[in-house]
């Protein structure tokens, strides 16, 4: 089984340099561009099924690139981090270490990397056994794509997953599940 991953399309809020989370924002007009983009790279990938985050800006991203009507499934596991109190905050103004905390942080209501953890480990594992035979896209965001990568590649992570990089904006990885 092949998983492909793309991260959203660039939104204003990337732009800005500030923390969405779950702030329900849709791309903008560079993101729809690499929604494009990213849309003709995949013309020819064997792709069964698409599932999306359910956010905007995952969603509009998928059906740019949706363009042979494939299956779509909205999948709250690969929903973006929660960032709290950081929502909307800028990127710089955070304390590093408390962010990347893999259990709970001092920021009010940051979902912690473990959360984040069991919550996309959980998804992929579904994905596993009810799409073992397929193909599959999942059009999600940044810390996802990280917990994607770790998940895939069977990295130990700890405190220190700020090493873990995330993918750009319409970035396409493939794995092998």
């Amino acid at each position: 089984m092949k998983l492909y991953v793309v991260r959203h399309g660039r939104t204003d809020s990337n732009d800005k340099k500030i923390f969405n989370g779950r702030y329900d924002e849709d791309i903008n007009n560079i993101g729809i561009n690499q929604a494009e983009i990213a849309r003709d790279k995949l013309a020819n990938y064997d792709i069964d099924l698409i599932i999306s985050s359910p956010m905007k800006r995952t969603l509009h991203t998928a059906q740019i690139i949706n363009t042979k009507n494939i299956d779509l499934i909205l999948d709250e596991h690969f929903i973006e981090r929660d960032m709290g109190e950081l929502t909307l905050k800028n990127v710089e103004d955070k304390d590093r270490k408390e962010y990347w905390k893999y259990n709970k942080s001092k920021y009010e209501g940051l979902e912690s990397i473990s959360e984040v953890q069991n919550r996309v480990f959980e998804g992929l594992d579904n994905i596993k056994n009810k799409y073992y035979d397929k193909n599959i896209l999942i059009v999600t965001h940044a810390a996802i794509t990280q917990m994607i990568k770790i998940y895939c590649e069977n990295i130990q992570i700890d405190d220190n997953i700020s090493k873990v990089k995330s993918q750009e904006n319409c970035e396409i990885k493939e794995y092998e599940l």
